[in-house]
C-alpha cells in the first residue's frame, strides 16, 4: 500500500503495536468552550467551590453542638477547625506539581469526588478523634480545588471574557463565607449537626459527575517529574507548624506556652530550609520562581495583606456585636449578611470592565472604599444600632466586588496557560495564610487594648471621683448596695473597653487599606485584550 492512497486520518495514526494514549493539549491551549457546554462547566466549577468555601466555614458556629454531642470541651473542639486549616494550607501551594503529575482535569474530579466521601465520613464520625482524621482528609483534598476551579474557568472563557470568567468565580468565593455561618447555625438549632457535611454529598457528586462530562477531553499535559520529597517534607512541617501557632496560640496565651515557643523555632527553621532547597532544587514541589514576576509578586502581596485585614474585621465584627453588644448569633448575621448583596450585583459588572480598563484604578477604588467603611466603623460606640451596623456592611459588598476579582487578574498577569495551576495554588496560599494571621493577629489585639481600656477607665471609676460618686449615689437610691452598683458599672467599663479597642482596629484598617494602593501601582498589568492580565489563562 501505497503512502499517497491512505487518508488523512491513517496517516496520523499510530502504530499498530503502539498503546492508545490520552491526547495531550497543543502548546497554545484548548480552544474556549461555547454555549450550553460554557453554561454547565460553570455551574459545576462554581458548585464545587461554594461547596468547599461554605464549608471551611459553615462549622465554626457548630463547634458548641458538636463538642457537647461528642462529650468533649468546647476547646477540644475547635479541633475540628484547626486539623481542617492544617492540612488545607499545606496541599493548596502543592496544586501546581499535583497538576503536572495527574492533570488538572483530572485531579479536580478526583479532589472534588475525595471532598464528598470525607465530608459523608465527617458527618457519620463517632468520636472526636474521627472527626478530626476524617478533617484533616478533608482539608487535604480541599487544598486543590479552589486554585484549580479558578484555572479551568479562566480556560472556559475566550480571552477577552477573562474577567467575566474571574468574576463569575468570585461570586462563589464571596458568597460562601456570609452563608456558611448562618446556614451552619439554622442546621445545628433544628437538625444533627452531621448534615452541615452531608448536604455536601449531593451538590459535590453533581459537580464532580458536571465537570468531568464537559472537561474530560481538555486534560492538560502531564509531566512524570520526580518527587521531590524534602521539599514536600519541608513545606509540611513549617505550613503545619506555623498554623497550629495561628490558630492555637491566643487559646496557649503565645509564647508564653512553651509548646508555641517549639513550633515557632520549628516553622522558622524548616521555613528557611525550604526556601534554600526550593530555589536550587531541580524539580521544586513549589514553583518560587513565580515571585520572580512583578505583577504576581505585586498583585499576591496586595491580595494577601488585604484580604488578612478584611478577614480580620469580618471576625471581630459578629465578635463584638455578640459579646459587646448582646446580639445573638443570628441576629450578628444578619448584620453581616448585606455584604453579599452588591458583591453579587457587581462583580459581573466589575468582570466586563476588566476586558477594556486597567485593573490598578479599579483596585484602588476597592481599596478606598474598605478604607471608608473601616473609617466609618470606627465612629461605632455603644449606643450604635442595627441600621447603622449594617449600612456599612452593605457598602463593603462593593468593595469586595472590585477587590478580589482585580488583583487577580494582576497577579495572574502575563503568565502562560502551564503556569496558572501553580499561580493559583500559590496566591491562594499566601491568601488563607494571611487571613489567618489577619484572625489570630485582630482578635489578640482587641484583647490587648480592651484591657489598656479597661485599666484607663477605672482610674476615674473610683469612690471620690464625682462621676463615679454621682453614679452609685443614684444606685442607691434605687436600692442597690455599693457591691452590686460596682459589679453593674464593671460590666459598662467592659462594654465601653471591648467598644473602644474594636474601634481602634477599624481605625487602623483604614489607613492600610490607603498604604496598600501605593502597592498596586507599582504593578504593569497588560490589558485582556493584549495577552496580558488573567487572560493568560484564557484561550
Amino acid at each position: 500500500m501505497s503512502t499517497a492512497t491512505l487518508t488523512p486520518e491513517d496517516k496520523d495514526a499510530p502504530p499498530p503495536e503502539a498503546p492508545a494514549a490520552p491526547a495531550q493539549p497543543p502548546a497554545e491551549g484548548y480552544p474556549p468552550l461555547e454555549g450550553r457546554a460554557r453554561t454547565f462547566g460553570t455551574i459545576a466549577l462554581s458548585a464545587a467551590v461554594f461547596m468547599n468555601v461554605l464549608d471551611s466555614s459553615i462549622a465554626n458556629v457548630s463547634i458548641p453542638t458538636i463538642a457537647g454531642d461528642l462529650g468533649v470541651s468546647a476547646t477540644q473542639g475547635t479541633w475540628v477547625i484547626t486539623s481542617f486549616a492544617v492540612a488545607n494550607a499545606i496541599t493548596v501551594p502543592l496544586t501546581g506539581w499535583l497538576t503536572q503529575r495527574f492533570g488538572q482535569v483530572r485531579l479536580f474530579v478526583i479532589a472534588v469526588l475525595l471532598f464528598v466521601m470525607s465530608s459523608w465520613l465527617c458527618g457519620f464520625s463517632w468520636s472526636l478523634e474521627s472527626l478530626v482524621v476524617f478533617r484533616v482528609i478533608q482539608g487535604a483534598v480541599a487544598g486543590p480545588m479552589i486554585p484549580l476551579s479558578q484555572s479551568l474557568m479562566l480556560a472556559s472563557y475566550p480571552r477577552a471574557k477573562a474577567g467575566m470568567a474571574l468574576a463569575l468565580w468570585s461570586m462563589t468565593i464571596l458568597v460562601g463565607p456570609i452563608a456558611g455561618p448562618l446556614l451552619g447555625g439554622w442546621i445545628s438549632d433544628n437538625y444533627s449537626w452531621s448534615w452541615i457535611f452531608y448536604i455536601n454529598v449531593p451538590v459535590g457528586l453533581i459537580a464532580g459527575w458536571g465537570s468531568w462530562q464537559v472537561y474530560k477531553s481538555r486534560e492538560s499535559r502531564r509531566v512524570h517529574r520526580p518527587i521531590d520529597r524534602m521539599g514536600l517534607f519541608l513545606l509540611i512541617v513549617w505550613v503545619g507548624s506555623l498554623q497550629l501557632i495561628l490558630d492555637k496560640g491566643k487559646e496557649l496565651e503565645w509564647f508564653a506556652s512553651p509548646l508555641i515557643c517549639v513550633l515557632a523555632v520549628i516553622s522558622i527553621i524548616t521555613f528557611v530550609y525550604f526556601l534554600i532547597w526550593e530555589l536550587t532544587a531541580a524539580h521544586p514541589v513549589v514553583d518560587l520562581t513565580l515571585f520572580a514576576q512583578r505583577n504576581f509578586t505585586t498583585g499576591t502581596i496586595a491580595l494577601s495583606v488585604a484580604y488578612g485585614v478584611f478577614f480580620g474585621t469580618v471576625v471581630l465584627l459578629p465578635l463584638w456585636l455578640q459579646n459587646t453588644m448582646g446580639y445573638t448569633a443570628t441576629w450578628a448575621g444578619v448584620a453581616s449578611a448585606p455584604v453579599g448583596i452588591l458583591a453579587i450585583v457587581l462583580s459581573p459588572v466589575v468582570g466586563k470592565l476588566l476586558a477594556h480598563v486597567d485593573p490598578r484604578p479599579i483596585a484602588t477604588i476597592a481599596f478606598l472604599i474598605f478604607a471608608l467603611i473601616s473609617y466609618m466603623r470606627a465612629q461605632f460606640n455603644t449606643g450604635v444600632d442595627l441600621y447603622t451596623v449594617m449600612l456599612p456592611t452593605f457598602i463593603q459588598g462593593a468593595a469586595m466586588a472590585t477587590f478580589f476579582i482585580p488583583l487577580t487578574t494582576i497577579s495572574l498577569s502575563g503568565l502562560s496557560p502551564d503556569r496558572i495551576p501553580a499561580a493559583a495554588g500559590l496566591s491562594n496560599f499566601f491568601r488563607l495564610v494571611c487571613g489567618a494571621f489577619g484572625t489570630s493577629i485582630t482578635t489578640t489585639i482587641w484583647d490587648n487594648r480592651a484591657t489598656l481600656h479597661h485599666s484607663r477607665l477605672t482610674e476615674v471609676a473610683r469612690p471620690g471621683e464625682p462621676a463615679f460618686d454621682h453614679i452609685t449615689g443614684g444606685l442607691q437610691n434605687r436600692g442597690i448596695d455599693l457591691q452590686h452598683s460596682a459589679g453593674l458599672l464593671d460590666r459598662v467599663i467592659n462594654q465601653q473597653a471591648f467598644t473602644m479597642s474594636a474601634t481602634d482596629i477599624f481605625y487602623a484598617s483604614a489607613w492600610i487599606f490607603l498604604v496598600l494602593i501605593g502597592l498596586i501601582w507599582l504593578a504593569r498589568p497588560k490589558s485582556a485584550t493584549h495577552g496580558g492580565a488573567a487572560a493568560a489563562g484564557a484561550h
